[in-house]
């Protein structure tokens, strides 16, 4: 046997590290995590391995699977056609005029306007001829934009007067 001093000195400190539990202990539990650690990677490796098989299949199934065939359309037309047919007789509504007894009227006087068809001669009034036009009254021009002007009187008798001339 080989009896030198390092050998002896080995012996030495592996029987020192029996003696310690705490060390032992602590190798233990390392050594535990480690073989855990393995296992989970192994469990982990097989369920992704059985995954992609499986994604593999169905992709293998899928591409195999005759799909349906397309549908065509008809070519559309550039335009629609429309059919009609008369209304029944029924479906028609008719109008017939009131005999002259059965006319009603809601006035007694009904007041007649007749228009020309000849053109008219408007001239427009500029705002001295429009106060000159309301002399009696005494009106006042109130503006409210550069080409937008109302015609107010202070007294409404006034404007009344005027109207009824």
């Amino acid at each position: 046997m080989n009896d030198s001093p390092e050998s002896e000195r080995l012996l030495a400190d592996i029987l020192e590290e029996e003696r310690r539990p705490e060390l032992r202990e602590a190798l233990l539990d390392h050594t535990l995590n480690a073989v855990r650690r393995r296992r989970r990677f192994r469990q982990t490796r097989r369920a992704v391995s059985a995954l992609a098989a499986l994604a593999a299949l169905l992709l293998v199934v899928w591409r195999f699977i005759p799909s349906p065939p397309p549908i065509r359309s008809s070519p559309s037309n550039p335009y629609t056609l429309v059919r009609t047919q008369p209304l029944p007789t029924h479906a028609l509504v008719q109008t017939t005029p009131f005999a002259p007894a059965s006319t009603v009227a809601s006035t007694r006087a009904v007041t007649i306007t007749i228009t020309s068809t000849t053109g008219h001669d408007f001239r427009e009034l500029d705002d001295d001829q429009l106060l000159d036009l309301a002399a009696p009254a005494s009106p006042m021009l109130v503006r409210s934009a550069p080409h937008a002007a109302e015609l107010v009187f202070a007294d409404p008798a006034e404007r009344e007067a005027l109207l009824r001339n």
